[in-house]
């Protein structure tokens, strides 16, 4: 899952989207340096990458991806499984993704020591509207193109945007049969956990 299905799952306080977040941006042990909430919430992220990444179904959906390009496959359903979450939003939340998306760049905004790689993409994040901008399938060559960028070899990006054209309809079905069992998880982690969104 990518950061708008992270921030979705993880809760609407702030402590709960920072730990979403950071989730991709802190390695290694937790050990109190950050508030035992946002901890909390990272320990959530990370639960629920480890759920993704065993589930049969994104098992199948990966091996719809030609040979050469398995080795990224998790990382193009995880940027094309945030834009069905965009696209799909009113499935899924009674709030629109417009209000939800301020809210998160309004607690990013006021929150003063963001992890320093999340401190620096905040601002553009926040401006460019990253999250929201999901809903268009083409935001996706943009997304494919920056990432590439941050390749050692960029070349395994190319042609990855026109794979997931190809595989538009049978990913979406993929993405509509995987998420609600992914919303099922986390809401028994969080119960669990005594949590509340």
């Amino acid at each position: 899952m990518n950061y708008l299905a992270h921030l979705h799952l993880g809760g609407s306080r702030p402590a709960q989207l920072l730990g979403s977040l950071y989730g991709d941006f802190v390695k290694g042990p937790l050990d109190g340096r950050w508030p035992a909430d946002i901890e909390a919430a990272i320990r959530l992220h990370r639960r629920i990458d480890a759920f993704t990444d065993t589930h049969p179904l994104i098992h199948a959906a990966k091996a719809r991806f030609p040979s050469e390009r398995r080795r990224l496959a998790g990382v193009l359903l995880d940027v094309f499984f945030d834009h069905c979450l965009a696209r799909d939003w009113a499935t899924f939340s009674n709030e629109p993704l417009s209000d939800f998306t301020r809210h998160v760049y309004g607690v990013l905004g006021t929150t003063p020591e963001l992890p320093e790689r999340l401190a620096r993409i905040a601002p553009r994040m926040a401006a460019q509207d990253w999250l929201g901008s999901y809903r268009e399938f083409e935001v996706l060559h943009d997304v494919l193109a920056g990432m590439s960028r941050r390749l050692s070899r960029p070349a395994l990006l190319d042609g990855a945007w026109a794979e997931l054209e190809r595989l538009y309809v049978p990913l979406s079905d993929d993405f509509l049969r995987f998420y609600p069992e992914l919303l099922a998880h986390v809401r028994t982690q969080r119960e669990g956990l005594g949590d509340r969104p």
